[in-house]
């Protein structure tokens, strides 16, 4: 990736509102992301460990914790140094990679929540087939595309704004994202191409959005008329249900704020918009299924009290 530009370094404005009280938010920030490494790790060796547990369902939602980790890891270490540290700059290839890490996490994990949606479809309104259908290798490909796409798509996304020139290096936010990147790009830059593929990739992701619309409709059609797949409903359906609702109306939400929200908001209420999804989905995710998950649950609590 070669860039045209002159800038090698980013400034991260989003940090000089808070170098005041930049102790008590290091620590609150350092325990947030090793709650996050805790719960998304014990969850994660308790699928892995116990044989019982290598079923599809859990092991789609070991990979959501895996993605959980894989997410936070872009964004906790750097920021925590930032806390630390007098000059808030990011590296030019820095700030690529790190808003290659925020597209990809966000966009594998509704990925992984719909193929979660497929599979709760068919173990409850297909259960005769349900085995045939999720076999071994085609959960093994759903899992791949659920990285392998994402990972694509943004991938040709950084290319393409490694590629415009730059006339500003100052991101108004904690972190960088491709979005604000290419809003720095001079107005003689062609960013055609970055459109073409954003909406794509919006088209995709609309297009996962229906199918686990879709899969919810039948869901609750077939639920209806029956009390045992009631009972499924609520001890499969509603903690993925949860989760996915959590997880859409935050990045929703951030995603909104960045391309049409006021300029005269704070910063600090900035801060506090572009982390929420950074903090909510990995915490809830893991806790949601292990309090409604009968066996994961138990599994926890023996970990917990072994640790």
């Amino acid at each position: 990736m070669d860039n045209i530009s002159l800038i090698t370094v980013f400034s991260l404005s989003g940090l000089n509102e808070i170098t005041n009280y930049a102790v008590v938010i290091f620590f609150s920030t350092l325990l947030c992301y090793c709650l996050i490494l805790t719960i998304n790790c014990a969850l994660i060796l308790t699928i892995v460990l116990d044989k019982s547990l290598h079923e599809p369902m859990y092991i789609l939602l070991c990979c959501l914790c895996i993605n959980g980790i894989y997410g936070t890891t872009g964004f906790y270490p750097k920021f925590l140094l930032d806390l630390l540290s007098s000059s808030h700059v990011i590296s030019y290839n820095g700030c690529l990679m790190q808003a290659f890490v925020m597209f990809s996490f966000a966009c594998s994990d509704l990925s992984i929540l719909s193929v979660m949606a497929y599979d709760r479809y068919l173990a409850i309104c297909r259960p005769l087939r349900y085995h045939r259908y999720m076999n071994k290798l085609r959960l093994s490909l759903l899992v791949c595309f659920s990285w392998l796409i994402p990972f694509s798509f943004h991938a040709v996304l950084i290319t393409l704004t490694s590629r415009l020139t730059l006339c500003s290096a100052q991101i108004q936010r904690l972190y960088c994202v491709n979005w604000v990147i290419v809003l720095l790009a001079c107005p003689t830059n062609n960013t055609t191409p970055s459109s073409i593929v954003v909406y794509i990739t919006v088209l995709v992701y609309v297009f996962h959005g229906l199918l686990i619309i879709w899969s919810y409709i039948y869901l609750v059609r077939t639920c209806r008329g029956s009390i045992e797949n009631r009972k499924k409903f609520m001890q499969t359906c509603v903690p993925h249900l949860t989760c996915m609702l959590t997880f859409m109306s935050t990045v929703v939400f951030d995603i909104m704020y960045m391309h049409f929200g006021s300029k005269n908001i704070a910063q600090s209420l900035k801060n506090l918009i572009s982390m929420v999804f950074m903090i909510i989905s990995p915490i809830m995710n893991p806790l949601i299924y292990g309090f409604k998950l009968t066996k994961i649950g138990l599994y926890l609590l023996v970990f917990y009290t072994v640790m």
